[in-house]
């Protein structure tokens, strides 16, 4: 064990963490998501939620602050659909992990699945719940 790194990260992820470097992007895939099929490197976090792997993970990640959305979700199929629950509780964990505001963009459906077969690797999470899938693009450090 180490000081500082939250119990929930896996000794893999923490290591896909260090070697991304700015402007590489991690998915974090709820349990519906295609993840074998998709990934490049899978890193599998079996009864983790989201949103809590989320939290984890922005406590070591820099989001890239070169770009105008560094945070994107998976867009319902339906566009009269009202927002999932998820977005609000991942909208709140990347407001109190992050110093600046940080904005969220959506990818349609199609789209979000290619991103992420190019994405550096795929979390396969336990979320339940449904549209729970994002991709995080890492920035810099500048201290």
């Amino acid at each position: 064990m180490l000081k500082g790194i939250p119990h929930n990260l896996s000794p893999d992820l923490v290591k896909v963490l260090m070697e991304m470097g700015h402007g590489d992007e991690i998915v974090l895939a709820d349990g519906n998501f295609p993840a074998a099929s998709y990934a490049k490197k899978l890193i599998r976090a079996d009864g983790h939620g989201g949103a809590v792997l989320l939290e984890s993970i922005l406590s070591l990640l820099p989001l890239d602050d070169f770009v105008d959305t560094p945070v994107m979700l998976m867009d319902t199929v339906d566009a009269n659909q009202s927002a999932p629950p998820i977005w609000k509780i991942y909208e709140q964990v990347i407001k109190s992990g992050c110093e600046e505001n940080v904005a969220i963009g959506h990818f349609e459906r199609y789209t979000f699945y290619e991103r992420s077969r190019n994405a550096y690797a795929i979390v396969a999470t336990s979320e339940s719940a449904l549209y729970g899938n994002i991709i995080l693009k890492k920035g810099v450090i500048r201290k």
